[in-house]
């Protein structure tokens, strides 16, 4: 389940910034690029726990995936305060620094 999620928000990142690719203000590339590489990591994971577990791999338990999908969805979470951090500190429209000079003139 973890892999699915991550692979979800790595394509649908990866469509956002590939609709917006000439303009690169908003850092999705960043974004994308961390997705992929949790889906990466969750791949691999699966091939590895599918070595172990053969055909069990497929039958797991309701509780196994319901925490496997606060898993995922908290990679995703994760990665998206990431990329608002980055995203504050590049100031790519200037909003912060013009917020931060508005308030310095009171």
């Amino acid at each position: 389940m973890t892999l699915l999620v991550t692979v979800f928000a790595a394509v649908t990142s990866t469509v956002l910034w590939y609709r917006q690719a000439p303009q690169h203000d908003m850092k999705l590339g960043t974004l994308s690029l961390m997705y992929w590489g949790a889906s990466l990591m969750w791949l691999v994971d699966a091939i590895f726990e599918f070595a172990e577990l053969k055909a069990a791999y497929f039958t797991p338990a309701p509780a196994d995936m319901l925490n496997d999908l606060f898993l995922g969805l908290s990679a995703v979470a994760l990665g998206l305060v990431i990329w608002l951090i980055i995203l504050l500190l590049k100031d790519p429209k200037g909003l912060v620094s013009r917020m931060l000079l508005k308030s310095d003139h009171r």
